[in-house]
């Protein structure tokens, strides 16, 4: 045996000098406790199963009376199964591998546990840990040890059928009590230590306790299988226990262990126990939460049209918080309400707090044909349109869709908890959150949206307060994590990202034009016209006179709040050459307009030029760079009536940015810009499309009578 804990080179029958030099694997027979079908308890099966364990479970549908032994001492009922599942065992060379199951996985297989417990040459091998408990004052009756955990661990044994009935021959003592005592007296008292011929696995060579021992251990990537290595002996347990207050802990390895996720085949469960939908389409509750003055609102409620999902088996519950909100809730449910199965709205004058979600939740539980809840905040940008189909499929009891924050690392879920219960970074959040490992991931926590099963609320979570706290998702995590139900987070599929909503103002008419600094992303794909990224490469720009640039910039939804907004705001220039917003208040060409300064738009309109006018600038003028510094940008106004068109002149700039905001012969008729020197004239403007050309010298040009109607243009006088 080197240094390094090897199991591998195995046979099926191991061969050591010791009274029983043979042992075959079907000897083995691993027995264990599960009063109810926990998620622990699928996750230990799958393990036992990956390897061919046989696994006897004992206790099944029994009440639980053994207490909660993570705070207190308990699991006596545990010995009691244990002694009466054994009775009729007759084999004496039977081996009883004794685990708990709700926090336990295998990393390897019968053959090299085997090996192990007979390289031991003892008859029964407990667990050992760093800690001792539950009565520390029995420290001094513990065998001391040159190297390894010197206490006992009554969360897995091993030994031989006559041996391990010995052991637990003499147990008389309550369902409450405590099994870890038990064994302890057994093992501390000299006499039946020999006599039974008990030893305990110092160097966890077969089984890992966690409690006491997480800052040992590592994962171990090897061979298209993942092993817990212990680094303080060097060793690879075969048995990992997430013991004590370790649960978070065991679930994160149970990601990896043994082969759930391996660098060479990425995912070996995801699509396991995944359930059809083509069949029956289930009946989901979707609650949206508004909680905050949020933006991209009515496009929040655009993508939810989208998803995908007979409307008709959809009952839609929306908590709107905020009056600012209103106005878009009501339009959308005014427009398309009568899709959905049932509409209920609790609307901001309602009062009602952080238990609405427990409230929307509690309508589910209460429905026998509610078959999910889907929960999900008026933040979420929820991309793809299969999102609800891929999360039921997943057949899971709660489960999120990955969202992340464009350019963060924030997300909706955490990798790990601190020790106060608050977000702390797992080792693999990162590589999570970028796409580096791909997967279903049981987590502690998981936000903003997610799916819970409707069976769950009805049966695991009945009349239980999950959202009783000042912060919901924090109450209703916690609550889980307590049942011992887990949950995912996939990431399996790029599902959409979450919106910031810090210094949002609600001070405008359309308070998202602002939001070019804070949701980029988001801004972009709201008013950026649809073909402005092929412009290069599908060669796009235009050049309908000399050195005149025409290209799409604005989205119909741009051009159409940019009218809005100034149209709000109202205060029109009068037209004069007075005027008292520039400098030196004197207008030499004047026009009847608003400055993008009035409306407090400059930085945001410079990010505007800076992102999707320069480097179409660049390109088209090779050698000049600019950081498209401006003093004058603003929308003008032309009107028959009012200031049809604007006489030949040179502008006050490098170049000029000129963004038609409406069509013309829809909105109006005539417009448009003829540069004199080379009598070439752009008379049908498109919305949304810009013409960039010089200032000053060589581009003298003239707006062109408005005969009808009313047109509008963003002006912008860049480098002056």
């Amino acid at each position: 045996q080197t240094k390094q804990d090897d199991g591998d080179k195995l046979s099926d029958c191991i061969f050591m000098k010791s009274p029983d030099p043979w042992i075959s694997v079907n000897k083995l027979l691993v027995v264990t406790v599960a009063t109810k079908e926990t998620d622990g308890y699928r996750r230990f099966l799958r393990t036992a199963k990956h390897f061919n364990y046989t696994v006897k479970v004992l206790g099944r549908d029994q009440k639980w009376k053994g207490g909660d032994y993570m705070s207190a001492p308990g699991g006596g009922q545990k010995v009691r199964l244990l002694k009466e599942g054994l009775k009729e065992m007759k084999d004496d060379g039977q081996i009883i591998l004794f685990i708990d199951s709700y926090d336990v996985v295998f990393a390897s297989g019968p053959k090299e546990l085997l090996k192990k417990f007979q390289q031991t040459k003892h008859r029964v091998v407990f667990s050992s840990e760093t800690l001792i408990w539950p009565d520390r004052h029995l420290e001094d009756k513990y065998p001391h040890v040159r190297e390894g955990n010197r206490f006992l661990g009554s969360g897995g044994f091993i030994g031989y059928l006559p041996n391990i009935k010995e052991l637990i021959a003499n147990w008389t003592g309550d369902d409450g009590d405590s099994d870890q005592l038990f064994f302890t007296k057994v093992y501390t008292d000299q006499s039946k230590r020999k006599s039974i011929n008990i030893t305990l696995d110092n160097k966890c060579r077969l089984f890992q306790n966690l409690h006491g021992a997480l800052d040992d251990v590592v994962l171990k990537f090897e061979d298209s299988q993942v092993r817990l290595r212990n680094v303080l002996y060097d060793t690879l347990p075969v048995i990992v226990h997430g013991n004590g207050p370790t649960k978070l802990q065991i679930n994160y390895l149970g990601n990896y262990i043994p082969n759930t996720w391996t660098f060479e085949s990425g995912c070996t469960v995801c699509h396991e126990d995944l359930r059809s939908l083509t069949a029956l389409q289930p009946h989901p509750v979707i609650g949206i939460f508004i909680q905050q003055p949020t933006p991209f609102v009515t496009v929040f409620f655009e993508r939810l049209l989208k998803l995908q999902h007979p409307k008709n088996k959809i009952k839609l519950f929306i908590f709107n918080k905020e009056a600012h909100h209103q106005r878009q809730v009501r339009s959308f449910l005014k427009d398309y309400g009568s899709l959905y199965e049932n509409v209920t709205v609790i609307e901001p004058e309602e009062e009602m707090d952080g238990a609405c979600v427990f409230f929307f939740s509690d309508l589910c539980r209460r429905d026998q044909d509610c078959d999910y809840f889907f929960s999900l905040d008026i933040e979420v940008v929820l991309k793809n349109k299969d999102t609800l189909k891929i999360l039921i499929e997943q057949n899971l009891p709660i489960v999120a869709p990955m969202i992340t924050r464009a350019g963060r690392l924030w997300s909706n879920f955490w990798g790990a908890l601190s020790g106060d219960g608050y977000y702390a970074r797992s080792e693999d959040y990162v590589d999570i959150v970028q796409g580096r490992r791909v997967g279903v991931w049981n987590v502690p926590y998981v936000s903003n949206v997610y799916l819970v099963k409707g069976s769950l609320l009805r049966r695991e979570l009945k009349d239980y307060e999950l959202f009783s706290s000042s912060d919901p998702d924090m109450a209703f995590c916690h609550n889980i994590r307590n049942k011992g139900i887990f949950m995912y987070v996939t990431n399996m599929h790029t599902f959409g990202r979450i919106l910031s909503t810090e210094n949002y103002q609600t001070g405008h008419l359309h308070n998202d034009l602002w939001q070019i600094f804070e949701n980029p992303v988001d801004w972009e794909e709201r008013y950026i016209h649809e073909n402005y990224t092929r412009i290069m490469k599908d060669k796009l720009i235009e050049n309908p006179c000399p050195d005149v640039y025409w290209f799409p910039v604005f989205s119909t939804v741009a051009c159409n709040h940019m009218i809005e907004e100034m149209e709000h705001y109202g205060k029109w220039s009068g037209g004069g050459n007075a005027d008292n917003r520039i400098t030196g208040g004197y207008e030499n060409v004047p026009t009847i307009d608003i400055h993008m300064i009035q409306i407090n738009f400059e930085k945001e309109w410079q990010k505007f030029l800076v992102e999707y006018v320069v480097p179409i600038t660049e390109k088209m003028f090779p050698g000049y760079y600019t950081k498209a510094h401006f003093e004058l940008a603003f929308v003008v106004r032309y009107k028959p009536d009012e200031q049809p068109s604007l006489r030949p002149h040179h502008d006050a700039s490098t170049f000029t940015v000129n963004i038609a905001l409406n069509q013309v012969d829809l909105d109006y008729q005539g417009g448009g810009c003829r540069f004199l020197r080379y009598d070439c004239s752009i008379q049908a403007p498109r919305k949304g499309w810009a013409l960039l050309h010089p200032g000053r010298l060589t581009h003298y040009h003239e707006g062109l009578p408005t005969t009808a109607g009313v047109r509008y243009i963003a002006v912008s006088f860049v480098d002056p």
